[in-house]
């Protein structure tokens, strides 16, 4: 396969919700040596980020990435990627072989503001965003940096990422399948869904946190 080395740099546009997820249903889908972040009692914060993007980027390719719950192991906060679809056989290998993520192909449909996920004709998730009864129009300029585990060979990984976007607040519906390998999350009620327009992404390549 052909795949650029870490760190890769990534531009286009995304679409992210957020929401509380029970630690019972979130437990189910991370490593047990991780210590899952309470932020009310008996929840985390999860959610499901779905990009494409375009040229200037290292590759181009659509993704969806599952998240079901905040993690700490020792003194490192970040995200734990339970699910993570892509359509671009590259990226499938650059991010197994260097983050240690389980990615896998599947189909992208972006309609005027709707995208739709399936895989092997399977549906996904389908998510729908459109201005909220407030009016959000306005877009604001913000920076993000974070980080997220992963687990290659027996290591526990650990990756940094930096982002910037214009940011608008929108009203998000999505739907899961009953039969997605995600739909056990509960991950259709978000309570605040992001529009990232003019994303710029830097992942940069992991670390080991362990053994």
């Amino acid at each position: 396969m052909n795949y650029p080395a870490a760190p890769w740099k990534l531009k286009g546009y995304a679409v992210q919700t957020l929401q509380l997820v029970n630690i019972e249903q979130a437990c189910k889908f991370i490593p047990s040596e991780l210590e899952i972040v309470s932020l009310l009692p008996g929840k985390t914060l999860g959610g499901i980020y779905i990009s494409c993007y375009e040229s200037d980027s290292f590759l181009e390719y659509n993704e969806l990435i599952v998240v079901p719950g905040f993690v700490r192991y020792r003194e490192k906060i970040g995200v734990w990627i339970s699910h993570i679809y892509v359509d671009d056989r590259d990226s499938v290998a650059g991010g197994r072989e260097i983050w240690g993520l389980p990615k896998e192909m599947a189909k992208f449909t972006w309609n005027n503001g709707s995208v739709n996920v399936s895989q092997n004709n399977r549906e996904l998730c389908t998510l729908r965003y459109q201005q909220g009864l407030l009016n959000f129009s306005t877009w604001w300029q913000q920076g993000f940096n974070g980080g997220s585990f992963s687990g290659l060979n027996k290591e526990l990984l650990f990756f940094e990422y930096q982002s910037k976007s214009q940011i608008g607040l929108v009203k998000g519906n999505i739907e899961i399948h009953q039969d997605s390998p995600f739909a056990s999350l509960s991950l259709d009620k978000p309570w605040l869904t992001l529009n990232l327009q003019n994303l710029e992404l830097i992942v940069d390549a992991p670390k080991v946190s362990y053994p």
